[in-house]
């Protein structure tokens, strides 16, 4: 089917620990099936004599051919196993050693012959002494590697020949003033490829009227060609040779080979097996691809045939908004219907969870496994049978979030009618342009913090085999960093640093993409975020055919993992991007429990807000349970406020989890709404998971990444909301089985389809209020901390309720802008308590409030009891309900 009615929801998880689970990432295929395809692609024969190499190593797990298959067979005999020395320029090497006596020598292979005989170093083509520098690492290589700015620096002679000697097997070698041999290793080498090679030009397949040219960076290649194919399947057609300059391989072709499927054929050193490999990749800069990304697609972009009509128009259908807080995020699989009622009621902008090229879905669909639906839907509630049937072929259905990248410039082919040739392209497009005309922006979902696979054989492996070791951030032993859970990427290495920014000018001018969301954005250095937010924001409608100013850039700010504390350079947290005008998400929720105002009041770290103590604080002075403050930003558009995303259970299943056993299910959805209404009416961007407007339940799955459509579908004609499908995944969930079961068999905690439709007419009547005035949507911090103020503060309040005014000027000597031309004063009244509240707020007396329109008209009966009195300030409402008064202008 269309992408535009098949994307599904996918995605990785909000805080640290949930990534656990996506190291677990499935592939679609079993290993041999994979094997064999990879292998009919490249007109190799899969064999059983390949399949067992491949077996041998774990290292290696997807061999393919006679080449890797002996590779695979002497892995085990390489020569070393870490690197713990750095090649940082082009004369300087860093190593970790701490005796002033020590003699250091770089010894290189070409044919990586090097071993150990005896404990002498053997099979070297050349021998270079290194000295020792008096002085420490220059300061622009301790701010590029700040980790290893204590290691003791030498000189390499001006006389070597350092561009070929990146091309060999190299180690380095330290002796004592006896010549006592104490200790070798191997070298990384992404800063000297850094300092020669680091290159600005075209990348990828450049076409003109009469040829097409093919460039591709691999400074550490040895030889490059290029392999041509018939199709997506067909045989072999042509083997072409590139010429290198200066670390880029570059061949010019026939314009009239357009259409025609490659794959550059590198033949290069790889650490991870000590030898010199022949690696058949995708092109890095691939604009389309054959099904699973066996091949790349030789296609020009801008091709005419691949746009939808009136594509190169779209600028001018986008939905306008004036100002990144007037941005709300919905977060989702995708149903059109849905979608519009939402964007009537204010919606801005959807956001897509992966939807570039990912592993762990089959791009075949004759290939998917499926259960039978009718017969786990006689199962009970509480039954372990339905998650039996899901796990026994999560690896086979087409269900993933797809947190685990191969190539990151070309949309998912199982998301499209055929995954070969052009429809995954001209399908993206035309869902962009299909939701751009119903009043909604596109966010793309991008995950640039790690890829699925290293090595030189893997299927799903690409830039490890073009440049090994240069993608791939790696620890001082020289082993690649998993914290974001596999092969971490290092974009503080220039020419990853290019390919991100490079990659989302692609999605934003070939795509029209208007969003990005960066997943564990920490893991990306700030350098990078603040590159790529100005490459895109300098695209212009006149040259691109894109507005730059109106894309808007937010992700994961988490600081974990070997980046913490800017231990690899200054990265992309929350504090650090402070400023910056890039977004980050708040558990709005976890932020009310630290402060009642600093979560609505856009997490700014200036504003002040009274304690329960009375205590005037700025939000930088008030700290999470971590110890980081709860305020960091510096503007309300850096903050994205949520109580619930595709991590974790959703919103309807944690309030279930949480809250009493015996509590009415009319009672847990006034919490499921009044959690929404919170972000929603916060300062700052709101973002929504898909279906918390639908009380959307997983059965109470708290990482359903793999748990297939059963437990992650989502029910448009609102008839069931998905509880009650079964025990959840064993793997994630047994241990809380003891919870989850009695629930899941407790009929009361089953809404029914007026629950869900009054829900979902709440939420709609909430995204109405917000931009029903622009006081909930202020843009800078000034204008929050001229106009917002909390009420029911310091050792006097009234538990359980936050009292919210935002006050706009009254007339022309007010001293502040006038915003609003209807309202010139709003309170909110947020009551989380189980009964009725009434709160005298002195300050807020001979006001004329009145409940706001929308809830007059409401059907929820209990919002329409909430009242305000002139004379005292008095504001009553009802249990588990917020309540919003506004003054109109007469």
């Amino acid at each position: 089917m269309p992408m535009l009615l098949h994307i599904n929801s996918l995605l990785a998880p909000t805080t640290p620990p949930r990534r656990a689970s996506a190291s677990a990432s499935a592939r679609p295929l079993t290993q041999a099936q994979a094997h064999s395809a990879r292998a009919a692609a490249l007109g190799i024969r899969w064999s059983p004599g390949v399949a067992a190499a491949a077996a041998a190593s774990p290292r290696t797990p997807m061999a393919v051919g006679e080449e890797c298959a002996a590779a695979a067979s002497v892995a085990s005999q390489g020569f070393l196993s870490d690197a713990r020395a750095y090649w940082v320029t082009r004369s300087l090497i860093a190593w970790n050693v701490n005796d002033n006596e020590t003699s250091l020598f770089l010894y290189a292979s070409r044919d990586a012959t090097m071993r150990m005989s005896d404990g002498v170093i053997q099979g070297y083509d050349s021998k270079i002494e290194l000295q020792p520098e008096p002085a420490s690492l220059p300061d622009s290589v301790a701010q590029k590697f700040p980790f290893i700015s204590s290691y003791r620096t030498f000189r390499v002679p001006s006389s070597v020949d350092v561009a070929s000697l990146v091309k060999c097997q190299l180690a380095i070698a330290s002796f004592d003033a006896h010549g006592n041999r104490q200790d070798v290793t191997g070298l990384q080498l992404p800063g000297v490829l850094d300092d020669m090679f680091a290159y600005t030009g075209p990348l990828g397949a450049i076409f003109s009227k009469k040829d097409v040219c093919l460039y591709l960076w691999a400074p550490t290649a040895q030889d490059v060609s290029v392999c041509f194919y018939d199709g997506p399947a067909g045989p072999l057609l042509q083997t072409v040779q590139m010429k290198e300059l200066n670390g880029v391989w570059s061949v010019t072709v026939p314009r009239d080979w357009e259409n025609r499927y490659y794959l550059y054929e590198v033949k290069v050193y790889h650490p991870s097996t000590s030898q010199v490999e022949k690696c058949l990749a995708d092109d890095p800069y691939a604009r389309g691809l054959s099904a699973n990304g066996t091949r790349t697609w030789l296609v020009d972009i801008n091709s005419e045939t691949l746009k939808p009509p009136c594509w190169d128009e779209l600028s001018d259908e986008k939905p306008n908004f004036d100002s990144f807080s007037d941005i709300s995020i919905y977060e989702l699989h995708i149903r059109i219907r849905h979608l519009r009622k939402l964007s009537v009621a204010g919606l801005t902008h959807v956001h897509l969870l992966p939807s570039f090229h990912f592993a762990s879905v089959d791009d075949n669909k004759s290939n998917w496994k499926s259960v039978d639906e009718a017969e786990l839907a006689k199962l009970p509630p509480g039954s372990d049978e339905q998650q039996a049937s899901i796990v026994a072929i999560q690896e086979e259905d087409p269900y993933n979030w797809g947190y685990d990248p191969v190539l990151w410039g070309v949309p998912k082919g199982s998301y499209a009618s055929n995954p070969d040739g052009p429809s995954r392209i001209i399908e993206y497009r035309q869902m962009v342009q299909a939701l751009n005309r119903i009043g909604l922006r596109v966010v793309m979902d991008v995950v640039y913090n790690h890829l699925n696979s290293s090595g030189p054989f893997d299927v799903f492996s690409v830039l490890d085999k073009i440049v090994p070791g240069y993608y791939l951030r790696r620890d001082i032993n020289g082993q690649i960093e998993n914290s974001a859970a596999m092969n971490n990427t290092a974009s503080e290495h220039l020419m990853v640093d290019r390919l991100i920014v490079d990659d989302l000018l692609n999605w934003a001018v070939n795509y029209k993409v208007d969003g990005f969301r960066f997943d564990l954005m920490g893991h990306i250095m700030k350098s990078t975020m603040i590159k790529a937010k100005s490459a895109l924001q300098s695209l212009t409608r006149d040259v691109h055919g894109v507005d730059g100013s109106k894309i808007y850039l937010y992700g994961e700010g988490w600081d974990f993992g070997e980046v913490a504390q800017n231990k690899r350079g200054i990265n992309a947290s929350q504090i650090n991007m402070s400023g910056t005008g890039i977004g980050s998400r708040m558990d709005i929720i976890k932020v009310m429990k630290q402060t009642p105002g600093i979560g609505l009041a856009g997490n700014l770290k200036d504003y002040v807000l009274i304690t329960h103590t009375g205590e005037a604080k700025k939000g930088s002075e008030i700290h999470t349970f971590d110890g980081s403050p709860v305020g960091y930003t510096s503007s309300p558009v850096e903050t994205i406020n949520y109580v619930s995303a595709h991590d974790n259970e959703t919103l309807f299943d944690i309030v279930s989890l949480k809250t009493p056993v015996g509590l009415s299910i009319d009672e847990r959805c006034r919490i499921n709404h009044l959690a929404s209404s919170m972000t929603a009416l916060s300062q700052g961007i709101p973002f929504f998971h898909a279906g918390d407007e639908i009380l959307r339940s997983k059965s109470l799955d708290r990482d359903s990444y793999n748990s297939g459509d059963w437990f992650n579908r989502l029910d448009f004609t609102y008839e069931t909301n998905n509880w009650g499908v079964g025990l959840p995944p064993r793997d994630k969930n047994e241990e809380n089985w003891h919870l989850i079961q009695p629930r899941l068999e407790n009929p009361s905690f089953k809404p029914s389809k007026n629950h869900i439709l009054s829900v979902l007419d709440n939420f709609v009547n909430i995204l109405k209020i917000r931009y029903s005035s622009p006081l909930f949507r202020l843009s800078t911090a000034s204008d929050i901390e001229q106009r917002v103020r909390f009420h029911n503060t310091g050792p006097s309040l009234v538990p359980g309720v936050i009292v919210m005014s935002i006050k706009d000027a009254q007339n022309e000597r007010s001293g502040m802008a006038l915003l609003d031309k209807n309202f010139s004063y709003v309170v909110t009244v947020f009551n989380v308590c189980p009964h009725e509240v009434s709160i005298e707020i002195h300050d807020l007396a001979s006001l004329g409030l009145e409940l706001h329109p929308v809830q007059v008209n409401s059907s929820d009966a209990l919002v329409k009891q909430s009242t305000y009195q002139v004379s005292t300030g008095r504001f009553t409402v009802p249990r588990r309900t917020t309540a919003v008064f506004v003054q109109p202008r007469r």
